[in-house]
Order: C-alpha cells, then structure tokens, then sequence
C-alpha cells in the first residue's frame, strides 16, 4: 500500500507560524503534524506501507529531507513531486501520477484523526467521515439503506447529510482514480474555478464503484492557531501514559508539571507551573511562568510569562505578563522592560 500526502498549500490561516515552516510541518506534542497523520494511517491500514509520496511546494531541500525522513521511519520509499498551481485536490493528485499504482490512501496533511476501525478492502474506496453539526462548510456523502455512498456533495447549502470528508481516502485502484482525474482535467471539469476531487469519486460512484465508510472518533483539525492548540491538547490527553516520562536531558527545578505535558529534549523550567495540555520543544527555557494549554516550539525563552491558548514558535524570547498570545519564530516580545 501507498500513501499519497498532498500538502502544497500555504497554511495563511496559521500564519505567522507557517511563514518559515510549513503547516505540515509543526509538531503538535513533540512530533510534525504529517508524521502523525501517516503513522495513524499505517496502524489503520494494519499492513506495510511500501512509498509515501509527499506532494509539496517550494519548500526547500531542508524541508525535502525532513519528509523523507518521515517516510523512513516507517520502512517506506519517500517520493517527493511538487504542485506548483493551487488548481485543486484532483490537479495535486495528478502531480504524484507516477505513484498512483495499486491500493493506496490519499490523505490531505492538515488534520488528524483518531479511530479504531481496520480498513475495509473489500470495497472499491473508504472515506473518512466525521458527523459535524454544520455541514456547509465540508464536502459531505450521502448513504443508501446498506451503507454504501449514493451521493458527494461539496459545501450543500441546504442540508443533505452531516457526514463531512475529512480528506482522507483509500482506493483499491490508483489507476481508475487516476483515469477519472486525467478525465477532468483533459475536459475542464472545474467546480469553484478548481479539478475537485469529489468530482472524480462522483464518476467513479457513477460508473458502479462501490464506496463505504470509515468513521472516526475523533477529527483534529490544524486550520489556526486555537483549533491548533487545541489539538495539541487533545493528543497529549490521548497519548498520556507515553508523556509521563521526561528526557533525562530536561532540567526541572522548583516547578509544577501538571500532565499531561510534552517536554523535549534540554529542556529547563525553574520556578513555574506548566500544564496541564503543553507541549515544551527542545532546548526551550521556562523561569518564573505559569503555562497552559499551550504550544511552544524549540530554542525559545519564556519568563514571566501567565500563558493559556497560546501559541510560540522557534527561537523566540516572550518576556512579560499576557495571557493569550501568538508569536513566530525568530520574534521577540517584551513587557518587562518597559
């Protein structure tokens, strides 16, 4: 099995965090948010995943190495191909056509989920749906009375189901996918000035493809910096027991840790109290703060700081009394010295 991750878009809404990382790329409790992604598809897909092809742009050979990586880690080749025009989710599948073979999983690299089932291949596809309480905003499917998908309809203004995409897909067949795609792009099938890929799941549906679903417990979503932080929240509660031990690198002195908590590598907090729900990157400093339900990144100092639904990116100094802020990396904000 393949995985296919299209992750060429920009991550504005998380800005100015994604102005020097992609979105993608931000860990959430000590670990990116792609690597979490396609881990949680290798252990649902319950088998070896041989490639995982990363759809990026211009990211940079830094950002190249650092997906191949992640690919690694799970014994897998790691292909890197590049969209280059935002023309929409079936164009970003076009760009990675050369391994768009056999069974594959296409997930889109700006959520994460939780979930318990085991992936059906004995249905044509799977798609990952999440009921929500506004549907408008999704692209959404509809069932007939044996659970099979009768309808795809992207962002219905009225109501014709709450079960929203949540942009993860298996396909027992790359190839049929890839026709339908070349199909509409080849013809200019275009819905919202875009190649969707609902519409190519729509032909396929059309043409007597039989799709099921696969329902997850839990949708996170990454999209700003609140639904962002409360991701990070949320994995830190799932993975709870894993974060009880600290690195022995880490320096607590006179601090409260409230779990759960991620704390990285060199880390050191002194006269503070930290957590519930924070994560703490690599060789950042903690002194004379209170610090929860937040996301700091690597090589940053906070002191004196009173945090809550904050975010922090890398190498930044925070000095001062706010409760609530979002900072990116390489800046500076100090109240202490006024």
């Amino acid at each position: 099995m393949k995985i296919i991750v299209p992750m060429a878009g920009r991550g504005s809404r998380l800005r100015p965090h994604t102005l020097t990382v992609p979105k993608p790329l931000i860990p959430i409790a000590g670990k990116p948010i792609v690597q979490r992604l396609v881990e949680d598809i290798a252990k649902v897909a319950g088998e070896k995943i041989e490639e995982v092809a990363f759809i990026i742009g211009d990211f940079g050979p830094e950002i190249e190495k650092s997906l191949l990586q992640i690919a690694e880690k799970l014994g897998a080749k790691g292909s890197i191909y590049y969209q280059n025009d935002p023309l929409g989710t079936a164009h970003a599948i076009k760009c990675a056509e050369d391994s768009m073979q056999g069974d594959v999983v296409i997930a889109f690299a700006d959520t994460l989920f939780r979930a318990d089932f085991q992936l059906d291949k004995n249905s044509d596809g799977v798609i990952w749906v999440k009921s929500v309480e506004d549907p408008s905003a999704f692209g959404v499917v509809k069932l007939d009375n044996y659970g099979f998908i009768t309808d795809f309809v992207e962002k219905p203004q009225t109501f014709v189901s709450d079960l929203a995409i949540i942009g993860i897909y298996y396909f027992n067949s790359a190839e049929k996918l890839m026709d339908e795609i070349n199909y509409i792009m080849d013809n200019n099938i275009k819905n919202g000035n875009e190649y969707q890929l609902t519409t190519a799941l729509e032909n396929l549906r059309a043409k007597g493809a039989k799709f099921t679903l696969g329902k997850v417990n839990d949708w996170m979503d990454c999209g700003n910096k609140n639904a962002t932080v409360e991701t990070n929240s949320k994995i830190l509660e799932y993975e709870r027991e894993e974060m009880n031990n600290y690195p022995a690198s880490a320096v607590i002195e006179n601090s409260l840790i409230i779990q759960p908590c991620f704390i990285g590598e060199n880390v050191k907090i002194s006269n503070s109290k930290v957590g519930p729900g924070v994560s703490l990157g690599n060789n950042t400093i903690i002194v004379n703060s209170n610090i929860e339900n937040s996301l700091i990144q690597e090589n940053t100092r906070i002191n004196h700081g009173n945090l809550s639904n904050s975010m922090i990116g890398n190498s930044a100094q925070y000095f001062g009394v706010a409760r609530e802020i979002s900072l990116g990396d390489y800046s500076v904000l100090d109240f202490l010295s006024k």
